[in-house]
């Protein structure tokens, strides 16, 4: 196939047909009725509050995305580039990556102004008319993020491919989105849990009232934490693996078959935001129904239009008579297997952390003997939780390696097969605008749920909130689940990535397990996901003990509080956390950027190699184990909460507030920062390859 840009220019359409859409329907959300003058003042702090956040976060962000894009602008003046090449620096890649941050943060101001904006008008939907339109108008705020996410990635990827038609240049693009993603991760992790562990503490633990309670300080700041970690956070977390994901194949593409292996994923991309937007229109329930099941409809059409549009797609780039035999076929299938690991995470995910399921019943039942058992049975659901995804992400790999090399034309098998691989990855991320639009739907029908209760609306409004809110606490634990998923396909596709750009410079280059220096690479690079974790860990601990203290401060010395005579300052809490938040985000963003660039010019490619495959395999299982131990703690709380074992304020639900909020860092901070490292670590290392000294 000749180079025809065209096709270039209908993936960034697409891309750009997403933000029109993602903006009519934020114009439709903000038309409907946000209630009462308490719930429109309410919904007005919390996104104040959460505005507050992101200014503060991306502020402090700028000397650190500035210092690195003079970085890369400079480093053409001092590295020799060989004769007849190029290396991923200079005004391209500065650009590039400049282009990257600033969608990332974009992609994040909408989504955020969507669900800060929708919160009050989903409560006064459930008030005045039901469950349909609560889930309407929260879905519809979630689809905003969702569809930002997907067409800001598609539409800067293309537009930068365009103009500088190369890939290698490019990926700058996706080295400033992961930079800046694992910044709004962990922050927003460490925010919102702080908020929440410091108001359920001494609020639900030792105070007694209810979640949500006007009269606990905490209770702006835990709102306003939903989402800045929810939809901030999570959005950028995808919109950095949908970068990666289409860069890393497109730089595999190119060295495979030129132009047709590089537009292949940009307009299977396009194919996924199309079916995103489609498939919006399908997510509907009556009064009585189902909103988990109104969901799963939206992202199986999702799957299914991406399935279909890919066969046709495939068939259109890879023409049999040109020399590709019938690898377009191979290609398809590989593609369906990254649709198909979308479906087996989310009903594994489903199973391991949903309501009613038997892993949570389990914790749940174990809270009957106090909060160590809870805990215990919780450790294990995650850790058992790990097995099945894991063997799903190797079947999805073998699967699409395999099919491309059996269809593939004699001779080519084996060289193009790779490209099965990073086609599976770009598979699963194709349909993140839906996605991310399930996962940010949950924050605002959490946040409805507590305007609903500190304005005192009627019980049966509240009832559907909630019934709204257990569903968006699986629609997180999946999006979780598919984020984990997406890090490890899109690391193994920039893995590849850059053993092609490191045999470019030294010629043949094997990753040997038997070598040592290799080894000395595994060892390192597992041991940074532990302390990653553990760092975010710690700050959730330090933040909400800083918040417990606030607390009880206000309890003990403002009067009339728990008689509803005296307000809270609900601001100063938001001030703890946001603090908190900025200043704890550092370190652990030093390590992830650092870490790479320390191990590949001290100990060289090999080494850097090996630190990749070590970063990555324990950062996935990591990730899965502490997402789905916290997600499964949350919803035993949940189970109990609705009358079970006593219900609220029973010895069984202290303890299971407890060990919810053990799990609290876990599913929000810890285990969503290792999607981040993995990915910015095979960004970085991607860029680093060819300016490397030494094997």
């Amino acid at each position: 196939m000749e180079q025809n840009m065209t096709l270039a220019y209908y993936a960034a359409g697409a891309g750009a047909l997403a933000l029109v859409f993602a903006l009519v329907t934020l114009a439709n959300v903000l038309k409907k009725d946000m209630g009462t003058p308490a719930m429109r003042d309410l919904s007005n702090a919390i996104q104040e509050g959460a505005m507050a956040y992101m200014n503060r976060q991306y502020k402090t962000l700028v000397p650190f995305a500035l210092v690195i894009f003079v970085a890369l602008w400079g480093a053409q003046y001092v590295i020799e580039v060989p004769e007849g090449g190029h290396l991923p620096v200079g005004a391209p890649s500065a650009i590039s990556f400049l282009v990257g941050a600033v969608c990332s943060a974009i992609a994040g101001y909408l989504g955020m102004n969507s669900t800060t904006k929708s919160n009050a008008r989903t409560a006064e939907a459930a008030r005045s008319q039901g469950l349909a339109a609560a889930l309407d108008v929260s879905f519809k705020a979630g689809a905003v993020m969702g569809l930002s996410v997907a067409g800001l990635g598609l539409l800067g990827v293309s537009v930068l491919y365009i103009v500088y038609q190369d890939p290698l240049v490019i990926n700058s693009f996706a080295f400033g989105a992961s930079a800046i993603a694992f910044f709004a991760r962990v922050g927003g992790g460490i925010y919102t849990k702080a908020a929440d562990v410091g108001g359920d503490l001494v609020g639900k633990v030792e105070a007694g009232i209810p979640e949500d309670d006007p009269r606990n300080p905490a209770t702006i700041a835990d709102n306003v934490g939903d989402n800045v970690g929810d939809t901030a956070g999570m959005g950028a977390d995808l919109f950095e693996s949908y970068a990666a994901t289409t860069i890393a194949a497109m730089l595999i593409g190119n060295s495979l078959f030129g132009f047709p292996g590089i537009v292949f994923p940009l307009l299977v991309g396009a194919i996924g935001i199309i079916a995103a937007i489609i498939s919006t229109f399908f997510v509907r329930t009556s009064e009585d129904g189902n909103p988990q099941a109104a969901l799963n409809v939206g992202i199986w059409a999702t799957n299914i239009l991406t399935a279909i549009g890919t066969w046709f797609l495939a068939k259109s780039i890879f023409p049999a008579g040109e020399g590709f035999g019938q690898v377009s076929t191979g290609i398809f299938l590989a593609v369906a297997a990254g649709l198909i690991v979308n479906v087996a995470i989310g009903w594994l995910t489903e199973y391991y952390t949903a309501a009613g399921k038997k892993p949570v019943l389990m914790i749940a039942e174990s809270s009957k003997t106090g909060p160590a058992t809870n805990v215990i049975s919780g450790l294990a659901v995650g850790m058992e939780s790990v097995l099945f995804p894991m063997l799903f992400f190797a079947g999805s790999i073998f699967f699409a390696f395999y099919m491309v090399q059996i269809f593939a034309p004699a001779g080519h098998g084996l060289e193009w097969s790779i490209y099965g691989i990073a086609m599976a990855a770009m598979g699963m991320l194709s349909t993140a605008g839906m996605v991310v639009a399930m996962d940010s739907f949950g924050p605002v029908a959490d946040n409805a749920g507590g305007i609903a209760e500190m304005c005192e609306l009627p019980p049966e409004v509240r009832e559907k909130t909630d019934k709204l809110d257990a569903v968006g606490n699986t629609t997180a634990a999946i999006a979780k689940g598919f984020a984990i998923g997406s890090a490890a396909l899109t690391a193994l596709a920039l893995f590849r990535a850059y053993v092609e750009s490191v045999t470019h410079k030294f010629g043949q280059f094997y990753v040997d397990l038997t070598d040592p220096i290799i080894l000395v690479g595994v060892f390192i690079g597992g041991a940074i996901p532990f302390l990653v974790a553990a760092r975010t860990m710690r700050a959730v601990g330090e933040a909400a003990f800083d918040m417990v203290e606030e607390v009880r401060r206000q309890f003990r010395e403002i009067p009339g509080i728990m008689e509803y005579k005296n307000k809270p300052d609900y601001a100063r809490c938001v001030d703890i956390a946001t603090k908190a938040a900025i200043g704890k985000m550092i370190f652990p963003g030093l390590i992830a950027v650092g870490s790479p660039i320390l191990v590949g010019f001290l100990l060289g490619a090999k080494a850097l190699a090996g630190f990749l495959a070590g970063l990555t395999v324990v950062g996935v299982l990591l990730a899965l184990f502490l997402a789905n131990a916290g997600g499964a703690w949350d919803n035993a709380k949940k189970w109990i909460e609705q009358g079970n074992l006593g219900g609220k304020g029973s010895d069984p639900h202290k303890a299971a507030v407890i060990g919810d909020t053990v799990g609290d860092p876990c599913k929000d901070t810890s285990g969503p920062a290792m999607n981040p490292l993995i990915k910015v670590a095979g960004t970085i290392s991607l860029i680093l390859g060819p300016l490397l000294t030494k094997l």
